[in-house]
């Protein structure tokens, strides 16, 4: 009889990335205080703050990862992200879109269209407009809340 193999456990990793490019680039999200909100409400074992050696969240630049050596849920992630978007008031301006099997990608709305369903190049740009005016005013609420 050949001799038998020990069954050993497979150690599988789950890695997730979060692109948030072009809302940082706006100056409307901030990546660290969203990996801090990560760290805080992250649940293992049922317990937030309790990441030890099992979920890792680095933060680069405009991208974050979050790898977990126990079962983490992309839709999890999503939640999380989803959650803190509401509490920063950015939730109508910025959705969550899966662009890969691994990774998540805030996105802008499209805010105008046409009754038919296609945008013209006007509603575009009023759409567009309206969106820097809310960048520059959140801008300024910022540093108004700094001083």
């Amino acid at each position: 009889m050949a001799p038998k193999k020990d069954k050993k456990p497979k150690k599988s990793t789950w890695k997730f990335n979060l692109d948030l490019t072009h809302p940082v680039e706006d100056g409307i999200f901030d990546a660290r205080n969203f990996e801090q909100f990560l760290r805080e409400k992250v649940k293992v074992n049922g317990k937030t703050g309790n990441l030890g050696n099992v979920v890792h969240i680095e933060h680069f630049k405009n991208k974050i990862m979050v790898v977990s050596e126990k079962q983490f849920s992309k839709r999890y992630l999503k939640y999380l992200t989803k959650k803190y978007l509401k509490k920063n008031n950015l939730r109508d301006w910025l959705r969550v879109v899966a662009s890969d099997k691994e990774t998540y990608e805030l996105r802008y709305f499209q805010i105008s269209q046409d009754e038919d369903g296609s945008e013209s190049e006007d509603s575009m740009k009023l759409s567009f407009i309206g969106l820097r005016v809310l960048i520059k005013q959140m801008k300024q609420e910022k540093e108004t809340s700094r001083n």
